[in-house]
């Protein structure tokens, strides 16, 4: 009995050396960092510091590739359907659980097919219009939409992006009547705004930010439950008459399903230190992004329980994709 013992547990060690060496040697190449989005976007600014200090600390370039279109399914299915070796990994939004319910035909399953890593940082949607818009307040805002139905337009970054479905959760809301104009990414969006083509956007703080700064759009409202270190002036929608309204983006980092443990556990490992660098950490909270850096499991779950908060939106709000 105890001979057989030994020989299994001898087994299950040896099982687990191919896991063991895999991990060891993990990268053995350059890490495609893919983001789902045109460049110029939220998800680029949190990136391109992250991926800068994982190639030092890693050894290995860690290099981002745009795959933007089909509100983030392009760059979703391509990690999806990757080797599950670690050298591929996807920054996905809250466009990822809402994408679950707002698009029943995806290429990919939510949750199946993805071994989530962390959720990186969040950060709260502001509501902007061009600097030369009659519209000065967020009230005004709405009382204009009110009185002109069918006619204010929206930019989003995308259908089903947080800045899609966050402005659908206050038509809903509020009974209001206006057009959305969906953009392949948030710099594009920004553009659009800059050129009036659209009247006001709900965009990620980041990514409006120089243009705040910049004199040229006007911040009307900040999207989530309190207000911005960064802009401590702008008052808060809920603050602007419109009660239990709180959105912010979250920013996960995905590999493949199957990717094996240990290597997902030395991403994490690697990724939490980034994060916690004291110069990367202040570079990324200067943009008004809260840096979470949670476990595996728990970004599991998050996004779990975010898949079931935005089926709600997206059945209430009654938004669909063309």
């Amino acid at each position: 009995m105890k001979s057989r013992r030994l020989v299994l547990q001898g087994l299950s060690a040896a099982a687990l050396l191919p896991l063991r060496a895999q991990s060891q040697s993990f990268p053995a190449r350059p890490i495609r960092f893919v983001m789902p989005y045109a460049p110029g976007g939220s998800s680029e600014i949190l990136a391109r510091p992250i991926a800068q200090e994982l190639t030092r600390n890693l050894g290995q370039s860690v290099f981002i590739d745009f795959k933007p279109g089909g509100g983030t399914t392009i760059g979703a299915d391509y990690v999806a359907k990757s080797a599950p070796d670690g050298h591929t990994l996807v920054m996905m939004l809250s466009a990822h659980a809402i994408n679950a319910t707002l698009m029943p035909k995806l290429p990919y399953d939510t949750v199946k097919d993805f071994s989530p890593v962390t959720i990186a940082a969040t950060l709260p949607l502001v509501v902007v219009v061009p600097a030369q818009s009659p519209i000065r307040t967020f009230q005004e805002l709405i009382s204009t939409a009110r009185a002109q139905p069918g006619k204010l337009t929206f930019a989003s970054a995308g259908p089903g992006n947080t800045s899609h479905l966050s402005v659908e959760f206050l038509k809903s809301k509020l009974g209001l009547d206006m057009i959305h104009v969906p953009y392949k990414g948030s710099g594009p969006a920004i553009i659009g705004l800059l050129g009036g083509e659209v009247n006001f956007m709900f965009d990620s703080l980041s990514s409006s930010l120089p243009q705040i700064k910049a004199g040229k759009f006007r911040a009307l409202a900040m999207a989530s439950a309190r207000r911005s270190r960064i802009l401590p002036e702008v008052p808060t929608v809920i603050e602007s008459g419109v009660p239990e309204f709180d959105v912010s983006v979250w920013y996960s980092i995905l590999a493949a399903a199957n990717t094996p443990p240990q290597i997902i556990q030395r991403l994490h490992s690697e990724l939490i230190r980034v994060l916690r660098n004291n110069e990367v950490k202040e570079k990324i909270e200067s943009y008004g992004y809260d840096i979470v850096a949670n476990s595996p499991s728990e970004a599991d779950g998050f996004i779990r329980s975010e898949i079931v908060r935005w089926a709600k939106v997206v059945r209430d709000s009654g938004a669909t994709i063309n």
